[in-house]
């Protein structure tokens, strides 16, 4: 399959139109492409917008076909292939396979934008060879820049509203201090341990749930 990409890598900084509906339910459509727990979009359930979980076993992204206007999109393709970190994996790196999932939400994101202008789109991976595809990210992030209290550096393609990040002052991989935030948190000095380090032995599954701190920031930014 051919297609052409491309991204604006100066990022959407506009502010975009929120609604309010007192204690009436929105309407807006939120998809989640690949998005196992639903845990990025779910700031939004909580908010009362229309979410589909559009991920497996119940859907499968490469033969999904999207409703009509859809409001905002999330997607967060398996980082399997892309990761710097598969280096002794049973079976060896298939970039073109996991590509195939990346175009596959990429086709919905770009179906949906023919039919309808959409207040917002977003596609996360965790920093890896994903790079060398989609090019230079519009914006990447920690999760301990967001609260949380491990480190797994990754990067966002898309057109959205930048999450504003948490004031952190970290050196030699201390958390050190963090500085007055709207969090409201915090922490005493203590080592940042990677994600791997807390989900150690359990499913790669837990290693791809969205921190909620991003979570939040990120609807924020983009109701």
């Amino acid at each position: 399959m051919w297609f052409s990409l491309v991204l604006d890598n100066g990022g959407f900084c506009g502010s975009a139109e929120y609604k309010y509906f007192g204690e009436k339910e929105m309407t807006e459509i939120i998809l989640d492409l690949c998005g196992g727990t639903g845990a990025w979009s779910k700031p939004y359930k909580d908010a009362g917008y229309d979410v589909r979980n559009i991920t497996l076993p119940d859907y499968d992204v490469r033969t999904y076909q999207p409703p009509k206007n859809v409001y905002g999109i999330l997607a967060a393709p398996p980082c399997t292939m892309f990761s710097f970190a598969r280096t002794t994996a049973i079976t060896p790196r298939n970039l073109k396979e996991g590509m195939e999932i990346v175009i596959a939400c990429l086709n919905v994101i770009w179906d949906c934008r023919y039919r309808n202008k959409l207040a917002f789109w977003a596609l996360e991976n965790p920093m890896g060879y994903l790079r060398q595809f989609l090019g230079k990210p519009i914006f990447t992030f920690q999760p301990y820049e967001f609260g949380a209290d491990y480190s797994k550096k990754t990067d966002l393609w898309g057109y959205f509203n930048i999450p504003r990040k948490m004031k952190v002052n970290i050196k030699d991989g201390l958390f050190k201090d963090i500085i007055k935030n709207d969090y409201g948190h915090q922490t005493n000095s203590r080592a940042l341990p990677s994600i791997s380090d807390i989900t150690a032995g359990q499913l790669p599954a837990r290693r791809a749930i969205t921190p909620q701190g991003f979570a939040k920031a990120f609807f924020r930014a983009n109701k």
